[in-house]
């Protein structure tokens, strides 16, 4: 019992690093990742239904490769359109390719590997400065922000801009933190999202409701496993549902 409350205890340790200690400066985005703005919310949280963001209506299957190996994901537009959306549009726009997995966390419990940090295209940026990058938009030059969007259960429309805790939900999510959901890393700030998402490594219910699942690996979730700190997404595709994605 002393064993496992020790090791409760330091992955209660290694949440708190990673969500305070990559937010020392101004966030944006990362189960956590920072970003040296000052404002991670925008426009987006007046107006939570993002009418000015990619949506995906319905579901896509994007396939990442690391070191030449699939990983098939479902991503999800019918319960998280907004999030979803952002997602196979970084996909589309190549945002991806290239990138470096900067954070990868397994002891002393399975927690979480993640990447998307446009930064990681720069061979020449190390893995421990990375966790700050955010998707510029070359139409605006602006950083593109995703508000916080989570659907409870039963619900007809996602919950956006807040935490079920704030909100006082006690419903789980439809999208369920389990092994291998796909979700967006943000930094304290709610609207913070942007391009930076995570896979689970194991079945995260602390995290339900606070974070936005966007997807699961339906194929490859071994190599999810074997993923180290840089390796890098060869090539992200759409190789399904890319019709639904709405601009």
């Amino acid at each position: 019992m002393q064993i496992a409350i020790r090791r409760w205890l330091l992955l209660f340790v290694t949440i708190g690093s990673l969500i305070l200690g990559a937010c020392s400066t101004p966030p944006v985005a990362s189960l956590n990742a920072s970003d040296r703005s000052t404002g991670a919310t925008t426009t987006q949280a007046n107006n939570p239904q993002g009418s000015n963001l990619p949506k995906l209506e319905g579901k896509a299957t994007v396939v990442l490769k690391v070191k030449g190996a699939p990983i098939t994901i479902e991503v999800d537009g019918t319960n998280a359109p907004i999030t979803a959306g952002n997602f196979v549009d970084l996909v589309q726009r190549g945002v991806y390719n290239g990138t470096m997995f900067h954070r990868v966390v397994r002891q002393p419990q399975p927690f979480v590997v993640q990447g998307g940090d446009p930064q990681g295209k720069d061979p020449k940026v190390p893995a421990d400065s990375l966790g700050t990058g955010s998707f510029i938009d070359p139409d605006t030059s602006q950083v593109r922000y995703i508000p916080l969007e989570i659907k409870p259960k039963d619900g007809e429309e996602p919950l956006y801009s807040e935490t079920f805790d704030k909100a006082g939900i006690s419903k789980p999510p439809v999208l369920k933190h389990t092994r291998g959901a796909v979700a967006m890393a943000r930094s304290s700030a709610p609207d913070s999202a942007s391009a930076q998402f995570y896979f689970a490594l194991a079945d995260l219910s602390f995290l339900d409701g606070n974070y936005a699942v966007f997807g699961y690996v339906t194929e490859g979730m071994d190599i999810v496993d074997k993923i180290q700190i840089r390796d890098r997404i060869d090539s992200a595709e759409v190789i399904q549902g890319g019709e639904n994605l709405k601009k």
